[in-house]
């Protein structure tokens, strides 16, 4: 049985299809995702959406309410918080719903990996400052193994990128491969 999960995070439609620096990240999914599936390694998709309501935006966040304001882009209910269909998820594969940056964050994502015997988790996704940091660090808080996908993650600001994937997250303990260097290895 594997203990390792790969974690594809906010690879959905509306920000894929309206933020060029995601959309480069797909082609890259389109090679990882098969295969990991080939290798029996679990896939998780990783969605954010808000409320419609503004419930849960809460009145002094800006960026959340930043986004919240955008349109329906990040609504929960609008099909653009699905996962992208080019990388759309296969029956069975979890898709978890998530409200804030962390995929851990007021989410069942630490249950679905411990029921799953997962130690070891694959970051991909969008934005690198902002989901794959956020959980990056909460993972690594959990006690989690960490890999990095360098090329299957992607944030509008390149040297924030760069920072996080040469210089922080090989500093705190992760692997940082490309996704052919992983998938090779499978």
């Amino acid at each position: 049985m594997t203990t390792t999960a790969l974690i594809v995070g906010d690879l959905q439609a509306g920000i894929v299809d309206n933020y060029a620096f995601a959309a480069g990240v797909l082609p890259v999914m389109e090679r990882v995702l098969p295969a990991a599936r080939a290798a029996g390694i679990p896939v998780i998709f990783i969605r954010f959406g808000l409320r419609a309501s503004g419930l849960d935006v809460g009145a002094g966040n800006q960026v959340i309410s930043a986004l919240h304001g955008a349109g329906t882009l990040f609504h929960e209910e609008s099909p653009e918080t699905l996962v992208h269909p080019r990388i759309e998820p296969l029956p069975g594969e979890a898709v978890v719903l998530k409200r804030r940056a962390s995929a851990f964050a007021g989410t069942d994502l630490d249950r679905l990996l411990r029921a799953q015997h997962i130690d070891s988790i694959v970051l991909a996704g969008v934005a690198t400052g902002a989901m794959v940091a956020a959980t990056f660090y909460d993972a690594a808080d959990r006690d989690y193994g960490l890999t990095v996908l360098s090329d299957a993650c992607a944030d509008a600001e390149t040297d924030v990128h760069d920072f996080l994937i040469n210089r922080v997250f090989p500093a705190r303990g992760a692997e940082v491969l490309t996704g052919d260097e992983w998938a090779a290895r499978l």
